[in-house]
């Protein structure tokens, strides 16, 4: 196993700031960085500052991708449900999952089993919390749904056309 980037080490306000100028500076000038980071107190090589930079400029892209690609598609069929929320709650816990699975084979210093758990949990009541809010707009849904079929059928709507909007509002058609 590689030795842990020196960087992974950094105080979490100097890795942060690594990260935004990083950002800010377009993924470049790595000597520029590295003298930074020696004037902080911190020895680190231009070329582990590049591998470093070149992974987070990939994470980045592919957030910014999955980011674009969530907004769209939530235009193009919205999100009244939730979908989009209960799908990124069920990929993080599978990545939680897969952490766990992996421990064995990572470094255990890499990993902070209190904040994986806390993470969990958190990941599982969202879920529960998303279940429940679905559930609540469907049961105000349904709610709608009949009195919207109660006035059209005081108003002379046949059983078969109230009952058809019934549907369409539950979105059964």
């Amino acid at each position: 196993m590689p030795a842990r980037s020196k960087i992974t080490k950094l105080p979490p306000e100097v890795k942060a700031e690594l990260d935004r100028r990083l950002i800010g500076g377009g993924f470049a000038d790595y000597t520029s960085l590295a003298e930074w980071l020696e004037g902080q107190g911190f020895e680190i090589s231009r070329s582990a500052i590049h591998r470093y930079g070149q992974e987070f400029e990939e994470k980045l892209s592919a957030l910014r991708i999955a980011t674009e690609q969530a907004r769209a598609i939530t235009e193009a069929v919205g999100d009244e449900e939730g979908v989009m929320g209960d799908a990124l709650t069920r990929l993080c816990q599978e990545k939680a999952f897969q952490v766990l699975v992996e421990m064995q084979s990572l470094d255990p210093e890499q990993i902070d089993f209190n904040k994986l758990t806390v993470a969990v949990a958190k990941l599982n009541k969202t879920s529960v919390d998303q279940k429940k809010w679905m559930a609540e707009v469907r049961s105000k849904a349904r709610v709608a749904a009949d009195e919207v079929v109660k006035t059209a059928k005081q108003g002379g709507l046949s059983e078969e056309k109230a009952e058809e909007i019934r549907r369409r509002i539950l979105g059964i058609v």
